[in-house]
């Protein structure tokens, strides 16, 4: 018996020996979860996301890598850390069998003097038992006007050649300042940086794709690209004025568009001339005892496309707000509210209102309300609310109102819609009841630059061509 159990631990030692020792074969088997890593634009001087991959030890031997290393050496604009060492060369790393390893990768473009963005390479050279493997590294760079808590003063304009970055505690327009910003702009800013305009803010955006001015946050890599809430948004203060945004993107913001206070002349305080502002977490426009004054835009998908309160005087005109529940935001409010006061406590202010709304939509699906739009009144002061040849989503009709020419509860058969891909397209399909049911109201053209007929435009801020 003796003997047999002095060879049972001879042979238990031998495979535990086996399971410790390196396999040294040029056949070893390695694996990589990717071949490349692709990082989305990275402006000058700042960071990127961090991204990762694996690297898989799929024998029943331990392996060692006799180096995992930057192509680029010292000089390359990636950085590399292979389990917990920093790179850009790592030599020597024991796996253990059947186990695995992480290799962390980011990268910070240095300035240039490139005006276009530009692609930066390298690859990472894994080295085993004479083996080599490779995994690609792309990005693309991108220099900027880096501007840090800037106050712009006197009148500043901004054209195209680069895009502006904006970080710090704010961008903020002086009271007696105008920044005004040519077609083709891209302003990025950064998640605790609003823009704060005390003076005018000038817009001249034109409807094509690469003239329209941009506002959005400044993490491009996936997934944060796309998330709501990305920066906070555009506040015009008490004495700003006569602001005009024509064919600008508000995207991703916490509140895209806030207006504040009364006009301090007879023009309105914000004009929004063909603008998108869409994915905003809290509110897409909001008004307290303001003046906004709107055409042919598309509030989507905020968590309050339009939201009006403490009064003031507004007039939407071929204007589309429309929600849909997806993966970032719950629809769970109605696309528009209108109130005419403020709660602060126990205590409720109110203010004059007079808001008009002409040949727009107001639209929502896969949410938790049945109203799409909301009225509410306090107190005795005017409350003047006017919808006309609109189409809206409604159980309970809006009380304290003028409405003329409805259409109710008819879905407006927008051209596509797909929450799980995020690809929205508002214009309107053949059969649509907002074909031809708009009242003229002086809006020649639509959110794309197209004419409109004198006659029966379309509702919304697109024209069925």
């Amino acid at each position: 018996m003796k003997y047999l159990f002095a060879a049972l631990l001879l042979t238990g030692m031998l495979i535990s020996c086996k399971k410790e020792s390196f396999i040294t074969s040029g056949t070893a088997s390695l694996a990589t979860s990717t071949d490349s890593l692709h990082f989305d634009t990275v402006f000058t001087t700042t960071g990127s996301v961090t991204k990762f991959f694996r690297i898989y030890n799929d024998n029943n031997q331990k392996l060692r890598l006799n180096r995992v290393a930057l192509q680029g050496g010292n000089a390359s604009f990636f950085n590399i850390n292979v389990d917990g060492t920093q790179g850009p060369e790592v030599t020597n790393i024991e796996m253990d069998a059947n186990d695995s390893i992480y290799v962390f990768v980011t990268v910070k473009v240095d300035p240039t003097t490139a005006e276009l963005p530009f692609v930066i390479q390298d690859s990472i050279l894994i080295e085993y038992n004479g083996n080599e493997r490779w995994v690609q590294l792309d990005a693309w760079g991108q220099n900027a006007n880096f501007m840090r808590s800037r106050v712009i003063t006197g009148n500043v304009t901004w054209t195209n050649i680069i895009p502006y970055v904006i970080t710090g505690d704010y961008l903020y327009i002086d009271r007696n300042a105008t920044l005004t910003i040519e077609k083709g702009c891209r302003i990025y800013l950064h998640a605790n940086t609003p823009i704060i305009v005390e003076g005018t803010l000038k817009v001249n955006g034109e409807q094509y794709d690469s003239t329209r001015v941009i506002f959005k946050g400044d993490r491009l890599d996936d997934p944060y690209r796309d998330f709501p809430g990305g920066w906070p948004g555009i506040y015009f203060g008490k004495n700003s004025k006569d602001n005009v945004l024509q064919y600008a993107s508000i995207l991703n913001a916490y509140q895209g568009i806030v207006a504040d206070s009364l006009s301090v002349n007879s023009n309105p305080k914000v004009l929004l001339n063909e603008c998108i502002v869409d994915n905003c977490y809290d509110a897409g426009i909001l008004g307290l005892r303001s003046a906004i004054k709107a055409q042919n835009c598309l509030i989507s998908n905020c968590g309050k496309n339009i939201l009006i309160g403490y009064g003031g005087t507004y007039d939407f005109s071929h204007c589309t707000a429309v929600s849909y529940s997806n993966s970032y935001l719950l629809h769970k409010d109605p696309v528009l509210i209108v109130t005419n006061y403020l709660k602060e406590g126990n205590n409720i202010f109110t203010w004059n209102l007079n808001a008009s709304f002409t040949n727009c939509i107001f639209w929502g699906e896969n949410g938790t309300t049945e109203d799409e739009v909301m009225t509410d009144k306090q107190g005795n002061t005017p409350f003047n609310v006017n919808f006309q040849n609109c189409l809206w989503k409604v159980k309970n009709t809006p009380g304290f109102v003028n409405a003329s020419n409805i259409i109710n509860n008819q879905p407006p058969l927008f051209d596509s819609v797909n929450t799980q891909s995020k690809f929205y397209n508002f214009r309107l399909l053949d059969g649509s009841p907002a074909i031809n049911s708009g009242t003229n109201t002086g809006v020649n053209i639509d959110l794309d630059g197209r004419s409109r007929p004198v006659g029966l435009p379309d509702l919304g801020c697109y024209e069925k061509q």
